[in-house]
């Protein structure tokens, strides 16, 4: 087991009427900044039940963060946070919100006018904003941990940022906040965490039974109730699939392995370049990625297989390409896109894809670093090409 450290101060408040508790948890006197996304909380009446419960307290708005949260919007944002002496950030969103959200709280305490590198280079300063969160949209885990993945449409880069610091104070969880969302977005939701669980999971394998077991559960109840939550969103589907995104990205299941983070990075680039909504970029490109690494993931893999997939048959071989093959099947159960062939008119290109990776320093990903540039160009490949070459080349049933 790697060593380290593990603290989530975060306090979670879960459950149906989760938002009354917000008044009880902002502090008395504090200036708000309610940060939201396109104003669909104008419109389910999320944004009037927040605002009631902000009470007295003077709050401002700004509204507009995108889906993939631009470094430009943060700074506009910075910029009437700092004119409105505001001195708590509320995050009234999913994921893409509260990212931003948390990396605000840190550009308003910069000096710089362009904190772009400052923060790269995690030097972050110590009086960030305390950040506070209403979940719209699970998926992200973003409620409570310290990354915030945001993009500069100027230098043309999507990358994680992390802080500590900026961790939210608290986060309340409502599963009725889910009940205006399209099956495109829950879709998105469910992906988003499985691949997350799945980057800390299908790694190198340590002396981490707690943690592979806690990842088996969640990868287990995103399987059972993510098609439930598409086809009826009831109460207990929301439940589960909240309570599962959060746990599958807030540190817990990560402690004392080694991730891997490579699926997510080419996702990035995938987003960034062509628009693909984050968790379709992670399904197209995560099958493939296994399949090229099939060596070395395969005792991973086929734990996947019989804990997961209760595959019984067959060897270690065997049960580990069938575990990507079901993976694959899930993804197209929920309805996202498992081949750049499913993109409709977008055409992938490898050396733009390359080039975004090099533009952020990303050319050694993997639990092991050595996934670089060829390497990448081989997986997209191998996406576009389909399965039945890498099955051919790993000679294993797939059947």
């Amino acid at each position: 087991m790697v060593n380290f450290t593990l603290s989530n101060p975060t306090t979670i408040v879960f459950g149906r009427g989760a938002i009354d508790a917000l008044s009880e948890h902002l502090p008395a006197d504090c200036r708000v900044l309610l940060l939201y996304g396109g104003g669909s909380i104008k419109h389910n009446g999320i944004y009037d039940r927040v605002a009631e419960k902000i009470g007295d307290r003077p709050f401002f708005e700004f509204g507009g963060i995108e889906v993939n949260p631009h470094y430009e919007t943060i700074l506009n944002a910075a910029q009437l946070a700092r004119e409105k002496q505001v001195d708590f950030i509320l995050a009234v969103g999913g994921g893409s919100v509260i990212d931003a959200a948390k990396f605000l709280a840190a550009v308003v305490a910069c000096p710089e006018s362009d904190p772009w590198g400052r923060l790269r280079n995690e030097d972050y300063p110590d009086d960030i904003l305390p950040v506070g969160v209403v979940l719209t949209l699970p998926a992200t885990g973003s409620e409570s941990n310290p990354v915030s993945v945001i993009t500069s449409t100027t230098r043309h880069l999507k990358v994680p940022f992390s802080s500590d610091r900026a961790r939210p104070a608290f986060a309340l969880l409502d599963p009725d906040t889910m009940l205006s969302l399209s099956k495109h977005q829950l879709a998105n939701g469910v992906v988003d965490a499985f691949t997350h669980v799945l980057e800390q999971y299908v790694t190198e394998q340590g002396n981490t039974p707690i943690q592979y077991g806690y990842c088996e559960a969640i990868l287990g109840t995103l399987i059972e109730w993510g098609p439930i939550l598409l086809e009826h969103n009831s109460l207990e589907a929301r439940e589960n699939t909240m309570w599962a995104a959060n746990q599958a990205l807030n540190g817990l299941i990560g402690s004392g392995v080694r991730q891997d983070w490579s699926t997510h990075m080419i996702g990035h680039a995938l987003t960034e370049i062509y628009g693909i909504d984050h968790a379709r970029s992670l399904s197209v490109i995560m099958p493939s990625l296994y399949r090229f690494k099939f060596e070395q993931k395969k005792q991973m893999l086929a734990r996947y297989g019989r804990r997961v997939w209760e595959l019984t048959d067959g060897d270690d071989a065997e049960v580990a390409m069938l575990a990507i093959n079901r993976t694959e099947a899930f993804f197209a159960e929920m309805g996202t896109p498992i081949s750049p062939n499913d993109l409709g008119s977008i055409v992938i290109s490898a050396d733009d894809v390359v080039a975004h990776l090099e533009r952020a320093n990303q050319t050694g990903l993997g639990e092991h670093g050595d996934i670089g540039p060829h390497e990448v160009a081989t997986i997209l490949g191998m996406a576009k090409n389909g399965a039945d070459k890498v099955q051919i080349r790993h000679s294993h049933t797939t059947n």
